[in-house]
């Protein structure tokens, strides 16, 4: 599992990459909330995840509460065709806007 964080202007950009399950999502969460300190618009680019544990979901459900809260907004970029389908069935879905490229993610924040 790995976590990189960059600042684009006011956006929080972060690249994750490995299986998001119960063991990984505490260390996903804390770092990015850390790295959201002061911000509300975040970028999740999971073009490197492969695997989203139900853990994983509310890991990301959390992250869009505490932005929402803040009147900010999440971005997934690069969700694969099975966790897709999984946040679709769920509903998880619904919270966030989704796009294919970073490009594109960081206009939707805008």
């Amino acid at each position: 599992m790995t976590i990189e964080t960059k600042l684009d202007g006011a956006n929080l950009i972060a690249t994750v990459s490995g299986d998001i399950d119960g063991k990984s999502a505490p260390q996903v969460q804390s770092e990015l909330l850390a790295a959201l300190q002061t911000g509300n618009r975040l970028l999740v680019d999971m073009r490197g995840v492969g695997y989203l544990s139900s853990a994983g979901l509310r890991m990301l459900l959390l992250l869009y509460r505490q932005v929402a809260a803040r009147k900010g907004k999440v971005v997934l970029v690069g969700v694969s065709e099975e966790i897709r389908d999984t946040m679709s069935m769920t509903g998880f879905i619904n919270f966030f806007t989704l796009a294919d490229s970073q490009e594109a993610g960081l206009s939707a924040l805008a």
